[in-house]
C-alpha cells in the first residue's frame, strides 16, 4: 500500500513541480508531513547530497525516497512515476507547440509559467532556508541556529565576492559540516 501512495504522491510532484527539481521541495515537504517516510532533517540532507551529486535534484530525491519505501525498486518506480507526467505532457503538447508556438495565447501562457516557475522555486528556497536556520522550520525566531545563520551568510558573501567553483563551495560545506558534527 506505501507503494500506490508513494506512486501517487510523485506523480502529484511530477505534474505540478512546474519549475524543476528545486520546485519539488515543497511538496517533499508535504510528504515528509504527511507519509513520514523521512524526517525534516532528512529531506536536508536529501537535498544536500542531490545538490553534490550528478543528476536532477527531484530525480535524484525521488529515487533516494523510494528506496527508503519500497527497496531498490521501490527507488525505480518512484524515479518513474516523477518523470511519467512530464513525459506524458511534452508528449501531448508537442503537436500543439508546434503548431501554435507563434500564437500570442500560447506566448501567454509561456510568459505566465515564468513567475510561477520563479515563486515555485523562491518558496522551495524560503522553505529550506527556514529548515536550515530553524531545524525544522516550525520554530520561534528565538530559537534560530545561529551557527547555520552565520555559516549561510559566510557562504553567501564567499560566493558574492569571490566567484568561487561550485565544486570548491560543496567541498567547503563538506568539510565545515564535518567539523561541526565531530566538535
Amino acid at each position: 500500500m506505501e507503494i500506490l501512495k508513494m506512486v501517487y504522491a510523485f506523480m502529484f510532484t511530477g505534474l505540478f513541480a512546474i519549475g524543476g527539481g528545486l520546485a519539488t521541495i515543497p511538496f517533499l515537504q508535504d510528504m515528509a508531513k504527511k507519509y513520514g517516510w523521512f524526517t525534516i532533517k532528512e529531506l536536508l540532507d536529501m537535498i544536500a547530497i542531490s545538490e553534490s551529486t550528478p543528476g536532477p535534484i527531484g530525480i535524484n530525491m525521488a529515487t533516494f525516497v523510494g528506496i527508503r519505501v519500497g527497496g531498490y525498486l521501490g527507488g525505480i518506480i518512484a524515479t518513474l512515476a516523477l518523470a511519467f507526467p512530464s513525459v506524458v505532457v511534452i508528449l501531448l503538447l508537442i503537436p500543439v507547440l508546434d503548431k501554435y508556438k507563434e500564437s500570442p495565447l500560447t506566448q501567454g501562457i509561456f510568459y505566465g509559467l515564468r513567475p510561477t516557475s520563479a515563486a515555485l522555486i523562491a518558496a522551495a528556497l524560503i522553505g529550506f532556508i527556514k529548515m536550515v536556520l530553524f531545524n525544522s522550520g516550525l520554530v520561534a525566531l528565538s530559537e534560530i541556529n545561529l551557527v547555520n545563520l552565520i555559516l549561510l551568510l559566510a557562504f553567501i558573501g564567499l560566493i558574492k565576492l569571490k566567484d568561487p567553483h561550485p565544486i570548491l563551495v560543496i567541498a567547503l560545506g563538506a568539510v565545515i559540516g564535518m567539523i561541526f558534527k565531530l566538535a
